[in-house]
C-alpha cells in the first residue's frame, strides 16, 4: 500500500501536479488502529471513519459490494475534508499506551464472567443429581465432593465427579488471575500516584460507593478522553435518548445504545449503588423526588441518574467540582 501511494504521488509530480498532502481513511473495525498509527509515522494523514456515521439509503434493500462501499466512503471522506462535518464522523486514534491501559480492567471483566459460568456449570451438574445444598465457591468444596450423596444415597458418579474437580481447578486458576490483576493495579497506583489517569482513579475512589475497579474502568474508558462538553460525555456512554420526530409525531425510542456499552452497564450499576451509599446527596434526593409518587418509573429514571452522575464525575476529575452532598473518603 505504501508503494502504491508513493507511485501515485510520483506519477502526479511527473504530470505537473505535485502532491503535498496524502490523506487516507478507512472504517473502524476489528483490526483496530495500528494501520492509522503506522501511516501517521510515515507522514501520511490517516483518519478512521465511524462506520455508523455514514448515511445510507433506507428506502429499500441496497446493493452491498466492496466497490459500492468504497465509493460511498470516498464521497463521505471528500465531503469531510472539504469541511462539511456532517458527511461522517472520525474516531479518535488512541496511542498504544492508551490501548494497553484498558487491557487490565477488560481482562478482569472477562475473567469475572468466566468465573460465573464455571460456578453455574457446577451448580447445574449437581442439581441434575438432586444436590442443592452445596456451595462450590467455598475453600474446602473440593474436599467435600467425596462426601456428597444424591437423594437416593448414592455418591456422585465418577465422570461427573471428575468434571467437577476439573471445573474447580479451572475456577481456582481464574481466581488467582483475578487477584494478580487487582494486585498489579494497586501497585501501579502506589508507584505513580500523581500520574494523570492514576490521579483521576484515586480521586474517584474517594467517593463513597465507588470502588477502585469502577474508578479505573471509568477513567480508562471515558474520563481520560478529551470530551468537548457534558453532552459529548453522555453521548459517548450511550446514556442519551433517541427521539423519533416526523411531522407532528413525537416519540422517544429509548437509549441510543450506540456508545460504549461497558461504560453504560457500569454507570447503571453504579447509579443503583450510589443510591445506597450517598442518600444525602443532591442527585439521590432528585431521584427520590421524581420516583416516590410515580410508580413504575424507577428503571427509567435510573438511566437519567446514571447520566447525571457520569457528568458529575467528569466535572470532578476535570475541574475538581465535588457534587452537592456527596461524601468523600479522607485523601
Amino acid at each position: 500500500m505504501l508503494k502504491l501511494l508513493h507511485r501515485w504521488r510520483e506519477e502526479a509530480a511527473k504530470a505537473g501536479y505535485p502532491i503535498k498532502r496524502l490523506a487516507v481513511a478507512f472504517e473502524a473495525g476489528r483490526d483496530g488502529f495500528w494501520l492509522a498509527r503506522w501511516l501517521s509515522a510515515r507522514d501520511i494523514e490517516a483518519h478512521v471513519i465511524h462506520a455508523s456515521s455514514v448515511a445510507v439509503s433506507r428506502e429499500h434493500r441496497r446493493a452491498k459490494t466492496d466497490r459500492l462501499d468504497t465509493e460511498l466512503l470516498k464521497r463521505s471522506f471528500l465531503g469531510w475534508l472539504r469541511g462539511e462535518r456532517d458527511h461522517c464522523k472520525m474516531v479518535a486514534i488512541p496511542t498504544i499506551e492508551d490501548e494497553d491501559a484498558k487491557r487490565p480492567h477488560r481482562e478482569r471483566e472477562s475473567l469475572v464472567g468466566e468465573q460465573s459460568r464455571i460456578v453455574n456449570r457446577m451448580k447445574a451438574a449437581l442439581i441434575r443429581l438432586g444436590i442443592r445444598n452445596f456451595n462450590p465457591k467455598l475453600k474446602k468444596a473440593a474436599e467435600r465432593l467425596d462426601s456428597l450423596r444424591t437423594p437416593e444415597g448414592e455418591p456422585i458418579p465418577p465422570n461427573t465427579l471428575a468434571e467437577l474437580r476439573r471445573d474447580m481447578a479451572r475456577r481456582q486458576l481464574v481466581s488467582n488471575q483475578l487477584r494478580q490483576i487487582e494486585h498489579a493495579r494497586l501497585e501501579r497506583l502506589k508507584q505513580a500516584p500523581g500520574d494523570g489517569p492514576h490521579a483521576m482513579v484515586r480521586l474517584l475512589a474517594r467517593v463513597i460507593g465507588v470502588g477502585v475497579e469502577t474508578a479505573d474502568m471509568l477513567v480508562q474508558e471515558v474520563l481520560s478522553r478529551s470530551m468537548r462538553d457534558r453532552r459529548a460525555v453522555a453521548r459517548y456512554a450511550g446514556l442519551t435518548g433517541s427521539p423519533d420526530e416526523s411531522g407532528r409525531r413525537r416519540r422517544e425510542k429509548g437509549l441510543t445504545r450506540s456508545g460504549n456499552a461497558r461504560v453504560r452497564r457500569g454507570m447503571i450499576q453504579l447509579a443503583w449503588r450510589f443510591l445506597m451509599f450517598q442518600k444525602e446527596s443532591a442527585l439521590a434526593q432528585w431521584f427520590r423526588g421524581r420516583t416516590e409518587s410515580a410508580h413504575g418509573t424507577r428503571k427509567t429514571m435510573i438511566v437519567a441518574l446514571a447520566r447525571k452522575l457520569l457528568i458529575a464525575l467528569w466535572r470532578l476529575v476535570r475541574a475538581g467540582v465535588v457534587p452537592d452532598g456527596v461524601a468523600l473518603r479522607p485523601a
